[in-house]
């Protein structure tokens, strides 16, 4: 695969969430929990947002990354068409007294039939245990009890592994929608409130992720008055359509989990086409968002493309990308971003990884240009980091 990790690492989310809060606060940023958002308003300056408590908020730019019941979706009448939840899956992380090889054995002659059946093991004796719900309930807001999700285990595998304490309790459905559109003035969607899918290859935290990264660094380019015309637009055509086909392939990954003699033949004939390496590499690459490419126009094969983290003579490439700005691989030395030196960093270092004398990356790793023409160069560096100064 085009990436220096070719690998799954599991983090759990409490982890990776907890990871993030630091970072954010030492960066400054405050967080307020518990605070319901009713109400919005917009003008030419900025957002003024209403809190349930009567509080209001003051902001130049205003994200809702306030899930697949967004409020501020909703406040902003931006439709969500799609296909509503058709089948519901019970979740919870639960500690389980059965012997971890009776729980193998048990689990993988349940799969044989009900493939949205399993037991993940967590670490500390906690697993993730996953089984169909009998139907879709009437208010999905509401968590399933411990004993609701026994019993539909027990249905299934004639025992629930002895299941309790849990840590985590949830359902969830195959709903599938988009948001028609991932801004209106000065307010934008991100995450799962622009878009919602069945969680099968494990893809909305990436879909979601992506979505902040590609937003975070175009805004700060607006609040800091250098962006070009255009930049902030950019957000919704280039994210919109890699949710489009995130939505397309976990709906296909649903239909290949039906019981239906249909779906299982289909299944079996993609099964026998991964065994072919380039629809192998060509479906994780999908799956794992690495195969995401930006359409720049014509150019290198690796225009538009994320930039895999390449070792460098002296470091390696993502250790010079923290700094949140562009960034030039100048392996000629011949280059310059005179100009652009506040928002573009300018490496001359050499890689045996990459075949090109220099790309330009943009601050979320994609590719916006490569070659070695300095009027090219040029050319390109205003339409992503604005005007030169001096």
């Amino acid at each position: 695969m085009d990436t220096a990790h070719s690998y799954v690492l599991a983090i759990p989310q409490t982890l990776t969430e907890r990871l993030l809060t630091e970072h954010a606060t030492e960066l400054g940023v405050e967080i307020r929990r518990g605070c319901e958002l009713v109400g919005l308003s917009q003008d030419e300056d900025g957002v003024t947002v209403e809190l349930a408590d009567g509080t209001q908020l003051r902001s130049r730019y205003l994200v809702g990354c306030d899930g697949g019941r967004s409020t501020v979706r909703k406040l902003l009448g931006v439709g969500f068409p799609g296909e509503p939840t058709r089948v519901e899956t019970l979740l919870g992380e639960v500690e389980l007294t059965v012997e971890p090889a009776t729980l193998a054995a048990v689990v993988a002659e349940v799969r044989k039939t009900q493939l949205r059946f399993g037991a993940v093991p967590l670490g500390d004796g906690v697993y993730r245990l996953v089984a169909p719900a009998e139907g879709v309930a009437e208010d999905r807001t509401v968590p399933p009890t411990l004993d609701e999700l026994k019993q539909q285990v027990r249905e299934l595998a004639g025992t629930d592994f002895g299941a309790h304490s849990p840590r985590w309790l949830s359902r969830f459905g195959d709903a599938t929608r988009l948001a028609e559109r991932y801004r209106t003035g000065r307010v934008l969607l991100a995450g799962d409130a622009a878009h919602i899918h069945p969680p099968v290859g494990g893809q909305g935290l990436n879909l979601g992720i992506q979505d902040a990264f590609n937003l975070g660094w175009k805004l700060a380019g607006e609040v800091n008055g250098w962006a070009p015309e255009g930049l902030l637009d950019s957000y919704h055509t280039e994210r919109r359509p890699v949710a489009a086909d995130v939505l397309d392939n976990t709906r296909a990954q649903m239909e290949l989990l039906s019981l239906e003699p249909g779906p299982r033949s289909v299944r079996r004939l993609v099964s026998e086409l991964m065994d072919f390496e380039d629809v192998n590499r060509y479906l994780i690459e999908k799956i794992t968002a690495i195969g995401v490419r930006y359409d720049f126009g014509e150019g290198h094969e690796l225009l538009g493309r994320r930039m895999r983290d390449v070792g460098l003579k002296r470091e390696r490439l993502y250790e010079l990308m923290h700094g949140g700005r562009g960034l030039l691989l100048d392996q000629t030395g011949r280059l310059s971003v005179a100009g652009w030196a506040e928002r573009v960093d300018h490496v001359v270092d050499v890689s045996e990884e990459l075949d090109v004398p220099a790309v330009l990356l943009r601050p979320d790793g994609h590719v916006a240009w490569a070659g070695e023409d300095q009027q090219d160069l040029l050319g390109r560096l205003p339409k992503w980091f604005g005007t030169p100064v001096g």
